[in-house]
């Protein structure tokens, strides 16, 4: 244990221990914390004296137990476990993310917990989370993505592994910018240290996480999720390129800008011009534009729409 730290920062390093590990003896207690087992009970006996219930039972099979009474006993969280529990509320709670509804009231006292560093980032995935759970969803490993938000707390790069929709994996470093929710899914929003690109990554697909010495400095004035949004329209192994009967101003407002970037035609035409690794996914974006269009370029697209449209029409048959 750190010799700097305070009489009450050992109590509380001490309380830590316990609740970690229910049942330590006071031998085992003064190795984890590198004192004598008189200075281990000591710690004791100050957190005892602080109102915490700290309960111990004798014999070979005794020890410290954090015991139950009027004051529940302070909290202490690692970061992974802080995180884990934003994301379970997230996932289960759509009011997580709004600091007068008493679950996002709690959510933030959890926030408190953590180091300042850790805390903004976990805030700001609090803050850009899909605003309803997506029972579709697929939910990223909470360590990795604890370990991704502390990188990006420390603006330190890692080597991440990583495996592709398709099943092929690789590994590359990485300086991470951001962690965000967009659409029911977790994504890393980085810079590629070979290729100097920005990507985002789908952090359900990061197989492991490895923190390197080198430091980076993330671009100012960074909007991670509209740097997100702009990203996940491009980059893709099929580009399209489609027109849309409606203005610009008009699609801009409910068009998401995920699937790609709107140009004005004239004062009544717009082209979409973005990319996609599914084209059937793509042609659901599609249909549910409520305007007229035509898909100029994107021979894939083009035929996921046509089987998309020939199955609705076989739905809506009456014969």
């Amino acid at each position: 244990m750190d010799q700097d730290l305070t009489p009450t920062a050992r109590a509380l390093v001490a309380l830590q221990v316990l609740q970690e590990t229910p049942g330590i003896t006071a031998e085992r207690l003064s190795a984890r914390l590198g004192v004598t087992e008189r200075a281990a009970r000591r710690y004791v006996a100050t957190l005892r004296d602080a109102g915490i219930p700290i309960d111990s039972t004798r014999g070979r099979y005794g020890g410290y137990h954090v015991g139950r009474g009027m004051r529940p006993p302070p909290l202490t969280f690692s970061s992974a476990e802080a995180l884990a529990v934003v994301m379970a509320v997230l996932d289960g709670h759509h009011e997580a993310g709004n600091p007068d509804d008493p679950v996002g009231s709690a959510l933030g006292k959890i926030l408190r917990c953590m180091p300042e560093a850790v805390a903004a980032q976990a805030e700001v995935v609090r803050r850009t989370a899909a605003s309803a759970p997506d029972s579709w969803a697929v939910h990223p490993d909470p360590v990795i993505t604890a370990q991704l938000v502390d990188a990006c707390a420390g603006r330190r790069a890692v080597q991440l592994a990583y495996r592709s929709e398709s099943g092929a994996e690789w590994t590359r470093a990485v300086d991470p910018w951001a962690v965000v929710v967009r659409h029911g899914r977790w994504y890393l929003l980085c810079r590629t240290r070979d290729k100097d690109t920005r990507r985002a990554y789908r952090i359900d697909r990061v197989r492991s996480v490895e923190l390197t010495d080198t430091t980076f400095t993330p671009p100012k004035d960074l909007d991670p999720v509209a740097e997100l949004e702009d990203h996940l329209a491009v980059g893709w192994e099929y580009a399209v390129e489609v027109t849309i009967e409606a203005p610009h101003d008009h699609l801009a407002r409910y068009v998401p800008r995920s699937i790609g970037r709107l140009e004005p035609i004239d004062d009544h035409t717009t082209r979409l011009v973005g990319s996609t690794s599914n084209p059937y996914w793509y042609a659901e974006q599609l249909a549910a534009i409520a305007h007229p269009f035509m898909i100029n370029s994107g021979d894939e697209v083009r035929r996921a729409t046509r089987t998309l449209a020939e199955r609705l029409l076989a739905a809506s048959n009456d014969g």
